[in-house]
């Protein structure tokens, strides 16, 4: 079998479901970032996702863009909230990727208040993208975000400014906090109405990393390794039709989940997973005003 795809939203590209989260690159040389590219397209990614943020992930994309452009769907993303700021990012990731044109530009981890009220005043962020658009630099706008809020901030998003994409954490672990899920569905809920694009990170963390760890780490929490496991978390994600699922950051696991996506879809049993979560000692990533990485809506630090 092959990596399936599904309609990106209405943007009228035919994705796949997975999407190469290419931040994998940010510490690579070169050399090996080619190697990891060629076999990203091999597997059927037609999709890639960086970051003006990821280390140097945009200038090892760079070569392949050189003569590929055409053969996938490129987004990056601005952390920047003023409109000069987000310009300015915008354009120096054309220069690092060495295009003319990206096809989506995302707004950062756009879950803090004060962060959110930057954004969209006047001369903020999603103003200035728009012109972007207008001009041809970009053809479609995005927002992302992690923590516990970013569900309910991105429905305030979507509330006020057509967002052609949505990136949140979505994973069994998370799930099990009820008011998570239930802001999560509500969001899956909202995009499907509005034919808006849900792309979904975090499927197989199993916890943070603890102080002392010493195993190399190529992302920022302990990933899931055991591929039976790996195989549930992420049919879990990609059994809810309209869902994607951005790779981890860990290239070393990237083999193992396309043999996985390759080898079908299926929704995994509940208990399962249930199991899985306790001989695993799994551990949700974010845990609302105890280890978010954001703001509540009252702008109370969290």
């Amino acid at each position: 079998m092959t990596i399936p795809t599904q309609a990106f939203g209405s943007t009228g590209h035919q994705s796949s479901r997975l999407i190469f989260g290419a931040a994998a690159l940010g510490g690579m040389s070169q050399e090996r970032a080619d190697l990891t590219i060629e076999r990203v397209r091999e597997a059927g990614l037609n999709h890639f996702d960086t970051a003006a943020s990821y280390g140097e992930s945009e200038l090892r994309l760079a070569p392949f863009l050189s003569e590929h452009r055409r053969d996938v769907f490129l987004a990056t993303k601005t952390d920047k909230r003023s409109g000069d700021d987000a310009r300015r990012q915008l354009e120096h990731s054309l220069e690092r990727l060495g295009v003319d044109q990206v096809d989506l530009i995302q707004l950062h981890n756009l879950t803090h208040e004060q962060q959110w009220q930057r954004a969209f005043a006047d001369d903020g962020a999603v103003a200035a993208l728009a012109k972007a658009r207008d001009e041809g630099l970009v053809r479609f706008i995005g927002v992302t975000g992690h923590g516990t809020y970013c569900p309910e901030m991105h429905i305030r998003s979507l509330n006020e400014f057509a967002f052609d994409s949505v990136l949140v954490p979505y994973s069994y672990v998370m799930n099990q906090n009820p008011q998570y899920a239930a802001d999560v569905h509500s969001l899956i809920e909202l995009c499907n109405e509005r034919g808006v694009a849900i792309q979904t990170i975090k499927a197989i963390a199993r916890r943070r990393w603890r102080d002392d760890e010493e195993a190399k780490r190529f992302s920022w929490y302990l990933p899931i390794t055991e591929q039976a496991v790996m195989a549930r978390m992420v049919r879990y994600v990609l059994s809810v039709p309209g869902l994607f699922l951005n790779t981890t950051s860990d290239a070393r696991l990237l083999e193992t989940v396309f043999e996985i996506v390759r080898d079908g879809i299926t929704a995994p049993d509940e208990q399962a997973l249930a199991r899985d979560v306790e001989e695993q000692a799994m551990e949700p990533l974010f845990v609302r005003d105890v280890s978010d990485d954001v703001m509540p809506l009252s702008g109370k630090p969290a």
